[in-house]
């Protein structure tokens, strides 16, 4: 069978500012007060730096009442509800909060509109743990939809005064039918000045888009809990690419490569770059013989650090390396 001649990167792919803040955040705190360090959820969903973490000591927990009183605690680059925060407020934890400044846009908004009486159409995946933080801001008033269908059934208790918000993470083009369905049933509904699904998320969509038409194969690197890794598998798809979404180097099937002379190749938000060289090595090792990088946007933002970790000094903890994308 012909082998792989041709690698083609997506770029921007991999990580961007709000996940290198939120790891950025774990070592920094394991290097000041020392291990154990507990993060309430996955950092951020990847195996290889969930594990990597955990190794320089990180405990991930769901229950707060699995944390030690006392303890330093980190939430997770996704948000976490009202709730969560009060209790481990409660219990006199020392908090750090890693949540995306992106999401935490979206948490800001609902609570601004909910002091103005507003009830809310969110937009997003159902036991997404952004998706519970975020209607976690309020006690009610806060309806999800997950497809186009849903919108159809939604109840809110009034439509004088009702905004929709957006999972960071979407789909942008499934957002955007979504959100037309909303207007078109509640013509007055607030919608955001700009979109809450995060610039990265659409960076990268947009990468896959330009990609997708010039390769017989796309590869995403990402892990299956990774909402944005798994648009980008599905929007390649869509595009009419045959694609596949790997966790690691390991989940490569040497046959998907048969009769391919290009290989696409990108990864989620929240994916490494070394895992991405790894692929390539893969790939090579297939017969690939020349990699070429797309032109693409270069992301250049930087989140800054919560207080009482940014002047510290932190020495080099090793991997998870970042790509050239920020967050």
């Amino acid at each position: 069978m012909p082998t792989p001649q041709t690698i083609l990167l997506a770029e921007p792919r991999g990580f961007c500012a709000g996940v290198d803040r939120a790891i950025e955040i774990v070592e920094r705190a394991i290097q000041k007060f020392g291990a154990p360090v507990y993060v309430r959820h996955e950092i951020v969903h990847n195996t290889y730096v969930v594990n990597d973490l955990r190794a320089k000591g990180a405990v991930f927990i769901e229950a707060l009442c699995d944390v030690p009183s006392g303890a330093t605690l980190i939430f997770s680059a996704h948000g976490v509800s009202q709730a969560v925060r009060r209790e481990a407020e409660g219990r006199g934890l020392h908090i750090f909060d890693a949540t995306c400044p992106l999401v935490t846009k979206v948490h800001v908004e609902v609570a601004k509109l909910a002091k103005q009486g507003y009830e809310f159409i969110m937009i997003g995946h159902k036991g997404h743990p952004e998706v519970e933080g975020t209607m976690g801001q309020l006690d009610c008033g806060i309806h999800l939809v997950e497809d186009v269908q849903d919108v159809a059934r939604v109840q809110p208790a009034q439509t004088d005064k009702l905004a929709v918000v957006t999972q960071t993470t979407l789909s942008v083009d499934d957002a955007i039918e979504i959100a037309a369905a909303v207007r078109a049933r509640f013509p007055g509904v607030r919608e955001p000045k700009l979109q809450d699904i995060c610039y990265a998320t659409q960076n990268r969509q947009d990468a896959v888009k330009l990609l997708s038409p010039q390769v017989d194969l796309v590869i995403v690197v990402g892990s299956p809990t990774s909402s944005n890794s798994n648009r980008l598998r599905e929007l390649a798809a869509k595009l009419g690419a045959v694609a596949h979404m790997v966790d690691s180097v390991d989940d490569l099937d040497p046959q998907w490569f048969d009769g391919v002379a290009r290989v696409g190749l990108t990864a989620g938000a929240s994916a490494p770059e070394i895992l991405v060289q790894e692929v390539i090595g893969r790939i090579k090792a297939l017969g690939a013989v020349s990699v070429r990088s797309m032109a693409g946007i270069q992301e250049s933002l930087k989140f800054p650090l919560p207080k009482g970790l940014k002047t510290d000094v932190v020495t080099d903890l090793g991997p998870p390396q970042t790509g050239p994308a920020g967050s």
